[in-house]
């Protein structure tokens, strides 16, 4: 296999340097990856890499990084906002590069396997790499979350690989295939935790609002503020500056502003250039209008 591929593992941890720092040294310290970007978050508990390279050194140090997140992270104590199966939460593959789908499905179903038989941890497959219609959105997986999970295992949730018993300290895995997605959060002027879940359930997909967004409302904490927190599936579908607009509506109407935008990881430059010709008014705006990107090209 050739090709370049992206790998966004999601660790549920987000409060220890030391240890998030030595995941991230666990990455660069393999020969053909390039970490791109990490993200921390002591409310959520969570920190996302990003890396990317050739097709088989992002996938040994997926398998090293997921190796030594077990080593670590102990789910038994984990307390955060975000939504959690496991130690090592979700890990996508995104093809990039002269990739495919196909391939980073490949690499996702090999590296299940691997960690089912490593770890005898619960493995689940989403996205491109679902093996049923049920498993192809993240969230459907990950509703129970790791309180719940091992009530589930025997009959909604039997792991598409490893044991159907939940790893007390690892908890379960979801790992799969997909195109590149825009984690996008926007922080509310105000601490009402309800009106962040009223905005979240209006405008995502699930609940009849914008195609291709999923979204939850969260609190975060030093200073007390409410946050509506999105992964944008496919930004040409819906981009940013639509879910910006349909946000700062709904807090308006409540008598809100907006404090700022997050993203989370990297973003896609078409996505960057579609929200800057919205902002300016600009009229067909893209890549070939931009220095640096017909330099590159």
């Amino acid at each position: 296999m050739s090709g370049i591929v992206e790998c966004v593992p999601n660790i549920s941890e987000g409060r220890r340097l030391a240890v998030i720092d030595g995941l991230a040294r666990v990455i660069t310290d393999t020969p053909g990856v390039r970490l791109l970007d990490r993200t921390s978050d002591p409310d959520h508990n969570r920190s996302v890499f990003t890396f990317a390279g050739d097709a088989e050194a992002v996938e040994r140090a997926a398998l090293a990084l997921i190796d030594a997140t077990y080593k670590v992270v102990d789910m038994r104590g984990h307390k955060g906002e975000h939504p959690r199966l496991g130690a090592v939460d979700v890990v996508p593959f995104v093809p990039l590069a002269g990739s495919s789908m196909d391939d980073c499905v490949a690499i996702a179903h090999r590296v299940g396997a691997a960690v089912a038989a490593r770890h005898h941890v619960p493995v689940f497959y989403y996205a491109k790499a679902a093996m049923r219609p049920d498993r192809v959105r993240l969230p459907d997986i990950r509703r129970p979350e790791y309180e719940g999970l091992a009530a589930f295992l025997e009959t909604t949730h039997v792991p598409d690989a490893g044991p159907r018993a939940l790893n007390p300290a690892a908890g379960a895995i979801v790992i799969g295939a997909r195109p590149p997605l825009i984690a996008f959060n926007i922080e509310l002027d105000t601490t009402d935790l309800g009106l962040a879940q009223r905005i979240a359930k209006e405008i995502r997909e699930s609940s009849g609002g914008l195609q291709a967004v999923q979204a939850k409302g969260f609190m975060l904490s030093d200073p007390p503020r409410a946050q509506v927190s999105m992964n944008l599936l496919d930004h040409t579908v819906t981009g940013l500056p639509e879910v910006w607009r349909e946000v700062e509506t709904r807090a308006a109407a409540a008598g809100v502003r907006i404090l700022r935008g997050e993203l989370i990881g990297l973003v896609p430059l078409d996505a960057v250039l579609a929200a800057a010709g919205s902002a300016l008014l600009l009229e067909a705006f893209g890549r070939d209008r931009v220095i640096e990107a017909r330099f590159l090209e």
